[in-house]
C-alpha cells in the first residue's frame, strides 16, 4: 500500500490553516443560506471560482436552507436524483438545473436595507441591546472574525470566525474589512462582503463595534448611521465597570480611562441614546431603520 507523503512542520502547518480556512468558508455561505443574504445560484457560482464551497455536501447546502432540515433535504435528493455524498462540484447539469428551479421563486423588490453601527463605552450594554433587538426584529446581525482561540461554548461561523494571524493580515490587505481592530492581545475584524449583500437583499444590518471602528465603517460605508449609546450617567458606567469581577485592580483602572477616552467621542455620532431602558433603545433602532 502505498504510503502517505512525510511533511515538515511547516508543510503540516500550512495544511491546517488551508483546512481551516475550507471550513470557515462553507460555515460563512451556509450562515449567509441561513439570514437569506445569499441566493443558490449565487453559492453555485461562488463554487466555480471557490475550491472549498465547490467541495460542500449538496446536504449541507439544503439543510442549511430555512424550512428544509435534514429530512427535507434528504427527500428532496431523492426526487431531484442527487446521491447523498455528492458535493456541489459533482453535480450533472440536468441535476443542477432541477436544483435551482427548486428553489427559484419570484420575491417582492426590496429596496436597499440600512446599515446601523451601535457604539459605546465598554460596559454601557451595547450586547444586551442588540440581543434585543435580534429578538424582536429582522435585523440581519454580522458575525465578526477574530484571531484569539475560540471559547469552549463558541461555534464557528455563529460566535466568530477564528483566524490565524497570517490569514486576518491577508484580509486586511485584500481590504475585506469594513473595519478591524486590536483588543487584548488579539484582532478582530467585520468581514465586508456579508453585509454587503444583506443590504443589496433589502436586509437591515446592525454592526456592534467599538467606537474607532465605527470611523472606519463610516469611511467605508457613508451610508452607515452611526448611533452612540451613552450611559444615564457617568457613575452608573463607572459602577458596571467596577462590578466586574473577572478584572484586575489595573484592568478595572484601564477600563474607566478607555472608556472616558471613548464618552468624548460621542460628538463625531449621527444620533447618542441614553441606555435608561433596553426596550427603549431597541424601539428607537427599529424606528430608524424603518423611516
Amino acid at each position: 500500500m502505498k504510503q502517505p507523503p512525510i511533511l515538515t512542520a511547516e508543510e503540516r502547518r500550512l495544511a491546517l490553516e488551508k483546512a481551516a480556512a475550507s471550513r470557515r468558508s462553507r460555515a460563512l455561505v451556509k450562515n449567509q443560506i441561513k439570514q437569506g443574504t445569499i441566493s443558490i445560484q449565487e453559492v453555485v457560482e461562488l463554487s466555480r471560482q471557490d475550491s472549498a464551497i465547490a467541495k460542500m455536501r449538496v446536504s449541507e447546502l439544503l439543510e442549511s436552507i430555512p424550512g428544509v432540515g435534514k429530512i427535507r433535504a434528504v427527500a428532496l435528493m431523492e426526487r431531484l436524483g442527487i446521491s447523498q455524498p455528492r458535493r456541489i462540484q459533482g453535480l450533472g447539469m440536468r441535476q443542477l438545473q432541477n436544483l435551482l428551479q427548486e428553489f427559484t421563486a419570484s420575491s417582492p423588490i426590496r429596496g436597499r436595507g440600512k446599515l446601523i453601527v451601535l457604539s459605546g463605552p465598554g460596559g454601557v450594554g451595547k450586547s444586551t441591546v442588540a440581543s434585543r433587538l435580534r429578538e424582536v426584529s429582522d435585523f440581519w446581525v454580522s458575525v465578526s472574525t477574530t484571531t484569539r482561540a475560540p471559547r469552549m461554548n463558541e461555534k464557528e461561523g455563529e460566535d466568530y470566525f477564528f483566524l490565524s494571524e497570517n490569514e486576518f493580515d491577508l484580509k486586511i490587505q485584500r481590504d475585506e474589512f469594513l473595519e478591524w481592530a486590536n483588543f487584548a492581545g488579539a484582532k478582530y475584524g467585520t468581514p465586508r462582503q456579508g453585509v454587503e449583500n444583506a443590504l443589496k437583499m433589502g436586509r437591515n444590518v446592525l454592526l456592534e463595534i467599538e467606537v474607532d471602528g465605527a470611523a472606519q465603517v463610516k469611511a467605508h460605508s457613508p451610508e452607515a448611521i452611526l448611533v452612540f449609546l451613552q450611559p444615564p450617567s457617568w457613575e452608573h458606567l463607572v459602577s458596571r465597570l467596577e462590578g466586574r469581577g473577572s478584572d484586575s485592580p489595573e484592568r478595572r483602572s484601564q477600563r474607566l480611562e478607555l472608556a472616558q477616552n471613548e464618552m468624548a467621542a460621542a460628538k463625531n455620532f449621527d444620533l447618542v441614546l441614553i441606555n435608561d431602558e433596553v426596550e427603549n433603545v431597541v424601539e428607537r433602532l427599529v424606528s430608524l431603520a424603518t423611516h
